[in-house]
């Protein structure tokens, strides 16, 4: 039992570590906001004060750690980013902006096919406002998002995502909210990615796949020696 114990464990950490080195880098810097907004711009103007901030997830504290006493739920729709949903997400929540925005640029070293996404969600206490917000994504010159907060769901996590071909150099990741009635609609973001390739959606990468298999297969075969020896 020691020895098949002694090899399962092995062959775990061969594999956590395999699988860790096969997913993708994403190019954006601190994209599921884990590090609060640390590598994000805040641009537009705000004459109500209340800025973009990294909300907690499952917190129904006030502005600026939560939603205004709503507990949102961590992002559950598919996505290719490499980076895990974590405790927090952005918020984006003032009802008197004009283009408020966050941004980042980011370096593309080796020219080629990237996939660009992100995930987003309209909390229920925003979405009751009576006036509407609007919110479009721009990532690497590509509008993956640009629509009224009335028109998409609620308490719903999406996805937004597609791919480009691009060339080495910097692009820019921005995301803008507009609002002009009190009280508005809001949006929460999170998981922000670039990443080299095009994998469909929520599928993990081939070589993830493969290494998992090649690791199963290991267990397995470590597992009937054992059992035969003894």
């Amino acid at each position: 039992m020691k020895s098949i114990s002694k090899t399962a464990v092995g062959l775990l950490f061969a594999l956590a570590a395999g699988v860790a080195s096969a997913l993708p880098v994403n190019l954006v810097s601190n994209g599921s906001f884990e590090s609060g907004l640390t590598g994000w711009t805040i641009g537009g103007t705000d004459s109500q004060g209340f800025p973009p901030v990294a909300i907690f997830y499952n917190s129904a504290a006030g502005y600026p750690t939560g939603a205004f006493g709503e507990a949102v739920p961590q992002n559950n729709a598919p996505t290719n980013s490499p980076d895990a949903v974590g405790d927090r997400a952005a918020y984006f929540v003032s009802d008197r902006t004009v283009n408020q925005s966050l941004s980042q640029s980011i370096t593309v070293s080796t020219g080629g096919m990237y996939q660009i996404g992100f995930s987003a969600y309209a909390p229920a206490n925003g979405y009751a406002n009576f006036y509407d917000a609007t919110f479009s994504g721009v990532i690497a010159t590509v509008q993956l998002a640009n629509y009224a907060v009335s028109t998409g769901p609620v308490t719903t996590w999406q996805t937004f995502a597609g791919a480009a071909d691009l060339l080495a150099g910097n692009y820019l990741v921005e995301f803008v909210f507009n609002t002009n009635g009190v009280p508005a609609k809001d949006v929460v973001i999170d998981q922000v990615y670039v990443i080299a390739g095009n994998p469909p959606v929520g599928v993990p990468e081939p070589g993830s796949l493969a290494l998992l298999g090649l690791g199963l297969a290991g267990l397995a075969a470590a597992s009937r020696r054992k059992q035969k020896q003894a």
